[in-house]
């Protein structure tokens, strides 16, 4: 075989495996995602780039206070980005003057940016089944999340992913907190 046709065929062939590595990454490890809206601030703000961890809740549940990622199920390609407040098997309740109950205590929390006004579908006790989560926005004021019926309680297998860093705004880029 000629020297220009074998390196054509390797070169097609690395491309080939490189595409490959793409589409299983992006698929099944991880995916950059753009924040649109104020729904989590102060810790994610409106045109933040994040990248979203997709492999590790294949081997254990999402923890109190992770940032995940879901499909709204009302809108194709829109995804939000909400905390974890409630884990399955929990009972939340938020109270008139917005303080989180879990199973009947105070959640000590620091990362509502304000103090919830509207308690939505959880001024009565909402106990969470097998692989259900209660998520709130950071903006609590602000924000479409599981005290609302459209959103609701969250089952595992729409959860996408961890937010687990920003990578834009450049003068933000890092680890994002969640604990």
């Amino acid at each position: 075989m000629k020297k220009g046709i074998k390196d054509l065929l390797l070169t097609s062939f690395y491309l080939l495996l490189v595409l490959v590595a793409v589409f299983l990454v992006v698929t099944y490890v991880g995916q950059r995602i753009s924040v649109i809206g104020s729904s989590m601030e102060p810790t994610l703000t409106n045109g933040d780039h994040l990248l979203v961890d997709k492999l590790s809740y294949r081997f254990h549940d999402p923890e109190r206070f992770d940032i995940v990622v879901f499909p709204y199920k009302y809108e194709a390609n829109t995804f939000y980005i909400k905390r974890v407040i409630g884990l399955p098997g929990e009972t939340v309740l938020i109270d008139e003057e917005g303080n989180i109950y879990i199973n009947g205590e105070l959640l000590e929390e620091g990362y509502g940016k304000e103090v919830i006004r509207n308690p939505g579908r959880a001024y009565e006790p909402i106990t969470l089944g097998f692989n259900e989560f209660f998520v709130l926005g950071d903006n609590r004021n602000n924000s479409m999340d599981s005290r609302d019926p459209n959103v609701g309680n969250l089952k595992k297998n729409v959860i996408i992913g961890k937010a687990f860093m920003r990578v834009f705004p450049f003068q933000s880029m890092g680890v994002i907190k969640h604990q």
